[in-house]
């Protein structure tokens, strides 16, 4: 892209952006040329893949858990077409580094709702906590242990008792506890990596 084509670019994402100022933007697009040149060109310079984003939020923020990483790639993935654009990249970054508690609750319930139904349902809890708890147990049957935390997230969460979460029990849940944000498994980075991330790319950049 030309410099014209880039600043034009960066003028559009500040002005669109809530939560990054036009010289944080210009280090995210900076960012963002490296990993797409990563990539390979698989989508002819325009964005990158699910591998590279995988391996860019594992690096930058810990995040490790595969069902988790797909979760985020989609909802950063807006078109669906298995490419991030730079637009996506800047507006997901913007909700996983800055995001608001509303946007947050809306990005966690997103990422834990695996089917996309508007719900998450005891199987998707289920599934999510089996990903993210590392279960170094004697037990037999450590899926017991599991199942008995969705019922008590269920039982804490679920206020319609139709046993499933809607968007409105989740978001309830959270208000009223803020710790409940992340309750099946890790999606957000932690703020120490955060801080490092934005200190790293920021600095870098100015």
């Amino acid at each position: 892209m030309s410099r014209k084509g880039v600043k034009l670019l960066v003028d559009s994402l500040t002005r669109s952006s809530k939560h990054f100022n036009k010289s944080e933007v210009e280090c995210l697009v900076n960012l963002f040329d490296t990993l797409v040149a990563k990539a390979r060109s698989d989508f002819a310079g325009v964005g990158f893949n699910r591998v590279v984003f995988r391996d860019t939020l594992h690096s930058a923020f810990g995040m490790t858990d595969d069902v988790a990483l797909d979760r985020v790639f989609s909802i950063f993935d807006r078109d669906n077409d298995g490419c991030i654009t730079v637009v996506e990249w800047v507006e997901g970054l913007e909700v996983l580094l800055r995001g608001t508690l509303d946007e947050k609750i809306k990005y966690c319930f997103q990422v834990y709702d695996l089917n996309g139904d508007g719900y998450i349902s005891r199987e998707e809890m289920f599934q999510m906590l089996k990903n993210s708890l590392l279960i170094q147990s004697a037990d037999e049957e450590p899926d017991e242990g599991i199942k008995d935390l969705v019922e008590i997230a269920l039982k804490k969460m679920d206020h319609d008792h139709d046993g499933k979460l809607s968007f409105t029990d989740f978001e309830k849940a959270v208000r009223d506890e803020n710790l409940l944000l992340e309750a099946f498994g890790p999606c957000l980075p932690d703020i120490k990596s955060s801080m490092s991330f934005e200190q790293k790319i920021f600095r870098a950049n100015s």
